[in-house]
């Protein structure tokens, strides 16, 4: 029952947006009368936490995964780089609609406690990949948290804006940022990430 009120208001917070969410709707969506949902979830703010903090547990699963698919590898390298960001805008790709709730219509304090939640676990992932690839830097920590704010940020944006970047020329441009240079061996980069 549960499961169900859950995927059940997922798909009308993507359908009908945060303000339009409601418990009834939900309660229509599941095949469930609305005294049964609130048996389990005493509000609209209840719901909507759960359903974004499964989806920010889904995001940090596809992103760990990528990155332990990638094995231990030289992230110094412009195409293991590449490989890395092209998995990290997959996972924000995969459901755009609850990237947008999040970033544009959640109240600003429930959307900054699930960001900052999420980006917490990328973070923590990535700091202990760079760490455990032996990447040349004092601080893996802040070397993670630099490079999942810049990221996240701009893969943010290409996503829900969807301006006229191609996607390879993003990927590029996090390589780029990443210290690496671009696969495409962009001029104006050194192969050490410098101008």
């Amino acid at each position: 029952m549960v499961e169900r009120i859950v995927e059940a208001a997922r798909v009308v917070l993507v359908r009908d947006g945060y303000e339009a969410f409601t418990t009834n709707r939900v309660a229509d969506q599941a095949s469930v009368s609305p005294g049964s949902l609130y048996q389990y979830f005493p509000d609209k703010s209840a719901l909507v936490a759960v359903v974004m903090d499964r989806w920010s547990t889904e995001i940090s699963d596809r992103i760990a995964s990528s990155l332990v698919g990638a094995g231990p590898v030289d992230v110094q390298d412009p195409g293991t780089v590449r490989a890395i960001a092209d998995a990290l805008l997959a996972a924000l790709e995969a459901d755009a609609g609850l990237l947008r709730i999040m970033w544009e219509e959640l109240p600003a304090v429930r959307h900054r406690t699930a960001q900052h939640a999420l980006e917490q676990r990328v973070r923590e992932l990535l700091a202990v990949y760079l760490a455990a690839a032996g990447v040349g830097t004092a601080d893996p920590a802040a070397r993670a948290w630099v490079l999942v704010m810049a990221v996240e940020n701009v893969a943010v944006r290409w996503v829900l804006d969807r301006p006229p970047v191609s996607r390879d020329a993003l990927l590029d441009e996090f390589t780029a940022l990443a210290g690496g240079s671009s696969p495409r061996g962009r001029p104006g980069f050194r192969q050490d990430g410098g101008r």
